[in-house]
């Protein structure tokens, strides 16, 4: 906005200047005009008033009342629009120049009173040369001071000019930075939504996962109690060759005991993620299989049992 003032004022201050110029050049060509209109005349009657002295001083006042400068110098003293004569000696001129009979003054006093008239006509026109010198003078000092200072302003006009361009790119592209950072928050906003609504997802999920590792835990936990209790033990022992057992009873006793393991594992099995059924379905297999009852069977079980229980513990 302040740019934009100082533009104006350098603009109205630049025309009134070139006004000014305008206005100072129409008076001093009037003034001109009005001067050489005068310098003319002034020029005229001053060559005239030179010729009718120079007669006169020859002697020849009756051949000069004939002629046109003698007319002139008459016209000049019937109107003596300059003042040049005091009311007596333009009587006694006219007198002169009429050729009255009734007065004619002495040719020396007609020669005095032209010679007042050209000294006074010879002044008045050095005063207005002087004058007019005066003005071309003044006149050119005001140009030249007005179109130093017109073309300040116009250098200023034109700086003015380009720093509003200037601005005016600058704005625009900030309101396209603007509308670029106004769009990357409101992506950001949303990512940092979505994000907010992923980590409490995973953070539930996690939650629900170190649930289920607790439950697998403990399953196996219950597995693993199962295998290595006492009757087990018996089990494995009762395995080796003796005169007292007999195979239906360690058979059976082999089944009990795998039935309970099977159980503790379907449990897990249920409480256990999709990722992790595999393993325990792995177990499940082991138990079920042939092989689970014969001697070591039960050894690998256990075996796989720990390292299940690791793995979880890691994965917690």
């Amino acid at each position: 906005a302040q740019t934009k003032e100082d533009l104006k004022s350098a603009q109205d201050d630049r025309a009134s200047a070139k006004s000014a110029m305008a206005e100072a050049t129409a008076l001093r060509e009037k003034e001109a005009s009005a001067f050489a209109a005068e310098k003319a005349e002034a020029d005229t009657n001053i060559a005239a008033m030179g010729k009718a002295l120079g007669a006169l001083e020859r002697g020849m006042s009756g051949g000069f009342l004939q002629t046109k400068t003698a007319q002139l110098v008459k016209q000049l003293a019937q109107s003596n629009s300059r003042d040049l004569l005091d009311e007596s000696d333009r009587q006694d001129l006219l007198s002169f120049l009429s050729g009255s009979s009734e007065y004619a003054p002495q040719s020396g006093q007609i020669t005095g009173i032209l010679k007042q008239m050209h000294e006074t006509m010879s002044k008045d026109l050095a005063e207005a040369t002087a004058a007019e010198e005066a003005a071309i003078k003044s006149y050119t000092e005001l140009m030249d001071a007005k179109k130093k200072e017109v073309e300040a302003l116009t250098q200023a006009v034109e700086s003015k000019t380009k720093l509003i361009g200037e601005l005016g790119v600058e704005i625009v592209q900030m309101k396209e930075d603007m509308d670029d950072t106004a769009a990357a928050l409101m992506a950001d906003q949303k990512f940092l939504k979505e994000l907010e609504t992923s980590c409490a997802t995973k953070t539930a999920e996690w939650e629900e996962r170190s649930k289920t590792r607790a439950e697998e835990l403990v399953a196996l936990a219950d597995t693993i109690k199962v295998l290595n209790d006492d009757d087990a033990l018996e089990l494995f022992k009762s395995t080796l060759p003796s005169a007292s057992s007999s195979f239906v009873q360690v058979a059976a006793n082999k089944a009990s005991l795998r039935a309970r393991a099977l159980e503790a594992l379907r449990a897990a099995h249920k409480a256990a993620g999709a990722q992790d059924r595999a393993g325990l379905d792995f177990l499940t297999l082991a138990l079920t299989g042939k092989k689970s009852l014969s001697q070591g069977g039960f050894d690998k079980v256990i075996k796989m049992c720990d390292e299940m229980v690791e793995t979880l513990k890691r994965e917690q």
